[in-house]
């Protein structure tokens, strides 16, 4: 396998994995991953960034097969995609040294089990000189882990982002295009950065001032040309920018009476000027359920009782919203029971510690009634009154 020349000094080498379907064990992964490394070359000294998945780690020796020595293995983050493929990369080249940030040799140590002798520290800024090729390490914390950084080679204009600006996606293109990528990103964006949203503004302020005519993630396509302009303009969008005038209705129904409010619900915010995105519960993927809570305004859920709560599948989706912290406003409740329980109180449990103004449940017993459908309508008239304000 040959690498991909982005500079005259730097390499890119891209590990697809086409046919994994998860990531950490939740994830769907409709279109793959890959995880890319990257040989930054200077007058005396070789680098490579990043080290791949350790079950991929025979693809990364292939790449580096004629590769006679790599004298330093730079490791922006230390979660196994990234940093599983050091120890082999060490048996390879065992005069190599491993340079990272304190926090991330911490981890490391405790798992791979690299020795501390192996490790170089390197402060926030600090630089390594390959030989007229100087590498910069800028700490990029809690995107997503809170050991992550960057590292910026600017003779080049390349900075190399780690998960930053990445998305699972597995192509033969070595390069992003707005059509293919904007979506993988979005996932991916939802999946993994969402919950860190301030630290996503704060890191992308500390990188703006950047040149970079190359921005490389260690997932996904590499970004170029116009590309780095818009990834930022996409990270913006989606973690500074406000809500939109938008609802994501996630329901689940199982004899059919929470599926008449629903869409009821539907139709009144529609004729209102809401955009709604409807998902049902029922076979929904966890990743098309954190794409659509980016950039809501508000979140219903509509659910049947199930024996004194919420239905499992709603309950898990209320889980979802609080592990991810979306920036939505405002929360709304609409289902149905049969003779009694906690609906609201199961699924305000799920909801933990998400801070967003709960609007009044519509609750019905059996099958709505023209009254229902009513409080149905109010509901709708006051999410568009809320919606109103966004503008």
């Amino acid at each position: 396998m040959k690498p991909v020349k982005l500079t005259e000094s730097v390499e890119f080498l891209c590990v697809n994995h086409f046919n994994r379907k998860l990531f950490d064990a939740l994830i769907p992964l409709p279109q793959g991953t890959s995880y890319n490394s990257y040989l930054v070359r200077g007058k005396d000294k070789t680098a490579i960034i990043d080290a791949a998945d350790p079950e991929k780690a025979g693809v990364l020796l292939d790449y580096l097969r004629e590769e006679k020595k790599i004298d330093y293995i730079i490791a922006q983050h230390a979660e196994q995609d990234h940093s599983g493929g050091i120890v082999t990369l060490l048996e390879k080249c065992p005069a190599a040294m491993v340079v990272t940030n304190p926090k991330c040799k911490e981890f490391l140590m405790s798992h791979l089990h690299v020795q501390a002798e192996k490790f170089i520290e390197v402060k926030d800024g600090e630089e390594l000189d390959l030989g007229g090729k100087k590498l910069r390490f800028i700490y990029t914390p809690w995107v997503h882990w809170p050991e992550t950084m960057c590292t910026w080679l600017e003779s080049d204009g390349v900075l190399f982002t780690c998960d930053f600006f990445g998305s699972h996606l597995a192509t033969p293109n070595p390069f992003s295009d707005p059509e293919d990528v904007y979506e993988p990103m979005k996932r991916y964006y939802a999946e993994i950065m969402m919950p860190f949203r301030q630290q996503v503004k704060a890191n992308l302020e500390k990188i703006a001032g950047l040149p970079a005519g190359f921005i490389c993630p260690s997932h996904g396509p590499v970004h170029k040309g116009q590309m780095p302009g818009k990834v930022k303009e996409y990270y913006t969008d989606w973690a500074v920018s406000a809500p939109k005038n938008k609802v994501v209705l996630a329901y689940v129904s199982m004899h059919g009476s929470t599926f008449v409010l629903v869409n009821r619900l539907l139709s009144r915010l529609q004729e209102l000027g809401v955009h709604v995105e409807k998902l049902n519960l029922e076979d929904v993927d966890t990743g098309r359920l954190a794409m659509s809570l980016v950039d809501a305004a508000t979140i219903v859920v509509g659910t049947p009782m199930v024996l004194a709560g919420a239905h499992p599948k709603a309950i898990y989706a209320a889980s979802l919203v609080s592990v991810l912290r979306p920036k939505a406003k405002w929360l709304g409740i609409i289902g149905s029971f049969g003779w009694g329980g906690k609906l609201v109180e199961s699924l305000s449990c799920a909801l933990g510690a998400f801070k967003a103004e709960v609007l009044p449940p519509v609750l019905v017993k059996g099958l709505p009634l023209e009254a229902d459908l009513v409080k149905v309508d109010e509901l709708a008239a006051e999410i568009a009154k809320k919606h109103a304000s966004l503008a």
